[in-house]
């Protein structure tokens, strides 16, 4: 490409840093979560939400589980200002629930800030400014000096104000553009403001480390969390929070990375809403922990239905691929992995244990997703194991190994033909239309049966073109004498292959399914029978055979 010389790294790896934490395999604790999705995710929507979107929103928030929110920037609009009062004057807010306000370091601000809040039990508010060096040479203009002294103003007014106010109230202080500063100097801020802060066990201060723009690997960002975190004052006393974006694609890593390395709390949004390409999505860091055994406090078991509350408040659409979220990320359209979701489902079905069933991370029911609507679809990649699969579990039909792949290309061939998926109903209406109790050509209407020393004889009346023929036929079985009785009738020496049967529904008084299939001229054609008779079911597969071989051969039927 063109132009990449105007290109260069715009972070600061920090020196000095022992990177323990690499040596960890996994998260073990869940971190505080906060969701921002109120503040930071509204704000990056064409059309933020309305106060009762809002509060629908909020009230979902809580249900998953949140116990920290940032509601909004009460003095940057008056949506914001309301949102915040309503919610405090109609008592919505849980009484384990901490609502967070965002404030700039300006005395008008922070004043309404404190005014958004008076009555609220438990509050935190989150002072900010930039620091980057970007933000002070091309923004404010300002040497790092005057930059401290943004942030040294806005600690001593939230710290008389709180003096002032009622409930409890926490700090958070976040030096924006945290990862585009030198991170000696946002440890010099950070720690004048904790200084004039002064947190206590009983009281800590939330120091917050955005990475308001990815500009690096994962790895080095976590060494800036590192860093903080062995040159901040109080660290016993500080909660540190991270908050990354999505610049990179690495917001994920970047905050499992950040959590290794010391971090305590993520902010973040529901599926990685937020300005450009968005925050961390807490569902997908939250599950990750989940499908290692961790469970993360917070109930996603209701994917489906957060999903439906999301899109519509936000206007805003989950994508298909989305980890965990989209309705894709389960669906298995090739041929082999249906067969090993299957067959890892039927390993499981019978071992049990730790789930471990390939292509899939976790259990979809889990998220209240179904098997049925978001594991096995069906298209012109699709094989034999996912199809018999699909009739197996959802419509009872156990095909014989064979015959899945008979019938698992003549599905394929379809969904090719018409270049698009076929839904599971779709699927079982081609199998009962080209496969079940088929009687194009030929039928037998009824037969009896008698017992002989060799064999079985049988006496059927045999619908051939509209017209019933009586014939006389003997067999080393039933289904052999009918046999043997169609191939008198059609002159065609055809040989019965095989016959496997089971019961349709599990139940006595359930129908039958029998499955035959025949050989001719060098080629095998299958046929299904359903009835509530077993032997009539067998007859009615080879009668279904018999058409099939008909229809698709030169054999004369008149």
């Amino acid at each position: 490409m063109k132009n990449c010389e105007k290109y260069s790294k715009q972070f600061f790896a920090p020196r000095g840093i022992t990177m323990e934490w690499m040596r960890k395999d996994y998260i073990d604790t869940p971190p505080a979560w906060c969701s921002v999705d109120l503040r930071d995710g509204n704000q990056a929507l064409i059309v933020p939400m309305s106060l009762e979107e809002k509060l629908e929103f909020f009230k979902l928030l809580c249900k998953i589980g949140f116990k920290e929110i940032e509601v909004g920037f009460p003095a940057a609009s008056e949506t914001e200002y309301e949102f915040c009062r309503a919610i405090i004057e109609q008592d919505l807010i849980p009484d384990d629930v901490t609502i967070q306000v965002l404030t700039q370091s300006r005395e008008h601000i922070i004043a309404k800030t404190f005014e958004a809040i008076k009555g609220a039990k438990h509050a935190i508010v989150h002072l900010y400014n930039s620091t980057s060096v970007a933000q002070r040479e091309q923004v404010f203009k300002k040497d790092k000096q005057e930059i401290k002294d943004i942030a040294i103003f806005g600690a001593k007014l939230c710290k008389k104000y709180k003096a002032e106010a009622e409930g409890q109230i926490t700090f958070e202080y976040s030096p924006e553009s945290f990862t585009g500063t030198e991170p000696e100097y946002a440890a010099e801020v950070c720690n004048e403001v904790i200084s004039i802060w002064q947190p206590t066990p009983d009281d800590k201060v939330i120091i917050n480390l955005p990475a308001t723009v990815s500009h690096s690997m994962p790895h080095v960002y976590a060494a800036q969390v590192e860093f903080m975190c062995k040159n901040l004052i109080d660290r016993e006393n500080l909660i540190i929070s991270l908050h990354p974006h999505n610049d990179r694609g690495c917001a994920i890593a970047d905050s499992e990375m950040g959590l290794l390395a010391g971090g305590d709390r993520i902010e973040g949004t529901l599926f990685g809403n937020g300005e450009r390409t968005g925050n961390v999505d807490i569902i997908t860091l939250a599950l990750n922990m989940y499908s290692q055994g961790i469970d993360p406090k917070l109930d996603f078991s209701d994917l489906p239905a957060i999903t439906e509350v999301y899109e519509k408040v936000t206007r805003m659409r989950v994508y298909q691929r989305q980890p965990y979220s989209g309705q894709l990320v389960f669906a298995a359209f090739s041929g082999s992995h249906q067969d090993a979701i299957a067959k890892g489902m039927k390993w499981r079905e019978a071992k049990g244990g730790i789930w471990n069933v390939p292509y899939l991370p976790i259990d979809p029911t889990d998220i209240g997703r179904e098997y049925e609507a978001d594991v096995i679809r069906i298209n012109s990649q699709s094989g034999k194991g996912g199809i018999g699969y699909i009739l197996e579990t959802q419509f009872n039909h156990n095909l014989p190994p064979k015959m899945r792949e008979v019938f698992g290309y003549h599905i394929k061939n379809i969904s090719d033909h018409e270049h698009r998926e076929l839904q599971p109903v779709e699927i079982y209406d081609i199998f009962k239309r080209d496969f079940v109790n088929i009687n194009k050509y030929v039928d037998v209407v009824r037969a009896v049966y008698t017992d002989e020393n060799d064999g079985i004889r049988a006496y059927s009346v045999i619908r051939y073109h509209g017209e019933d023929k009586t014939l006389t036929s003997f067999g080393n079985g039933r289904l052999d004498s009918v046999a043997n009785a169609l191939k008198d009738l059609l002159g065609v020496d055809y040989t019965l292959e095989s016959y496997t049967q089971h019961a349709l529904e599990g139940k006595s008084t359930s129908k039958a399914a029998s499955y035959v299939s025949i050989e001719y001229d060098g080629n095998i054609y299958w046929g299904t029978g359903i009835d509530s008779d077993i032997i009539v079911s067998s007859v009615k597969a080879l009668v279904s055979a018999v058409n099939i071989m008909i229809d698709k051969t030169s054999i004369t039927t008149k």
